[in-house]
């Protein structure tokens, strides 16, 4: 897990383990532009040179709030938006002119895009704490199955046990025919 992961598994961790409101503000202890209402999550932007903010929507977890505010923030300012998710830059979908429609449309998308991220990375802990399993690119890959590994642990016991085959009594060895030597059990 490398910094970004890190820092994105602690912030959300963080959120979900305050439940509602972190103060009597409500405002998100690391989260910028959320606060909490009635137990849910809540995002609204301040648009540049003007005393008006945009409301971004009701979410029902912070990390969707935020997300919201991050494309909110990065429609106003640029790149030089103050962010709570930088490593999603790249998966925004920004839009092109600062109107306030479009930043809500945008925002949404956002949201659900930490949803769906949030689901996918909840299902992956789930599946990384059980035995017998690899995960490979997300596809779940049953070792047993696919070895009959029961079987065959039992399978390669009961040939430890098999008895050699008879041999004849008199056997006549000779160095210049290989063909006698190829019995396995001769050596």
């Amino acid at each position: 897990m490398d910094a970004r992961e890190t820092r994105l598994t602690c912030t959300m961790n963080t959120s979900f383990s305050t439940g509602g409101s972190s103060s009597t503000t409500g405002k998100h202890p690391t989260f910028h532009g959320i606060r909490s209402r009635n137990g849910k999550w809540v995002a609204e932007i301040r648009e540049p040179r003007k005393s008006s903010r945009i409301w971004l929507g009701t979410y029902p977890t912070a990390e969707m709030a935020a997300a919201a505010y991050d494309v909110a923030a990065l429609a106003l300012k640029g790149g030089d938006a103050m962010l709570n998710f930088q490593e999603f830059v790249g998966s925004y979908r920004v839009p092109e002119s600062p109107e306030p429609g479009l930043i809500r449309s945008a925002a949404g998308e956002a949201a659900e895009l930490m949803k769906l991220f949030r689901e996918k990375e909840d299902d992956h802990k789930k599946k990384g704490g059980e035995e017998g399993e690899t995960h490979q690119n997300d596809e779940f890959m049953d070792e047993e199955a696919i070895f009959d590994m029961p079987n065959l642990l039992v399978d390669m016991a009961e040939g430890m046990m098999v008895s050699p085959p008879r041999q004849p009594t008199t056997v006549e060895w000779s160095s210049g025919n290989s063909s006698e030597c190829d019995n396995l059990w001769s050596y």
